[in-house]
């Protein structure tokens, strides 16, 4: 989305919000899942039961996690969407500005790309570990 003033010379560069908002729903993924199995395999059991113990809420995220690694793939998927798709908007003419959009477009990549490897940890713990260790 291009937002432009009367001269012409000032363009808004694409917000990296999506791509917070995908590391966000990815780090669900790992609480839910990856964070229960690494406390249990290095024999930190009493350490998980103290995390339910204190936050309960914490189960239901493992009682749902179809549901939570659904709604997390479809928030990276669009986030890399719109940023694939906004990938050679123009930045700014001023070179400050200039500079910090392509920065920003870089930091935006690489937390995206965090939350792809956030959501594949996360998803292995969740739907394919007790098949290759608990078996």
């Amino acid at each position: 989305m291009n937002y432009t003033t009367k001269n012409q010379d000032v363009i808004k560069s694409p917000s990296s919000i999506p791509a917070f908002l995908s590391l966000f729903t990815s780090r669900g993924t790992l609480i839910c899942c990856a964070l229960p199995a690494l406390l249990v395999s290095i024999g930190a059991g009493a350490v998980m039961a103290g995390i339910i113990e204190t936050v309960p809420q914490i189960t239901w995220l493992g009682k749902n996690k179809t549901w939570v690694f659904l709604f997390a793939g479809l928030m990276i998927a669009s986030s890399g969407y719109m940023q694939w798709k906004l990938r050679n908007a123009p930045c700014p003419a001023d070179p400050i500005k200039a500079l910090a959009c392509t920065k920003t477009r870089r930091i935006s990549w690489i937390v995206w790309w965090t939350s792809v490897v956030a959501f594949l940890v996360g998803g292995f713990f969740a739907f394919f570990a007790q098949y290759l260790f608990f078996n």
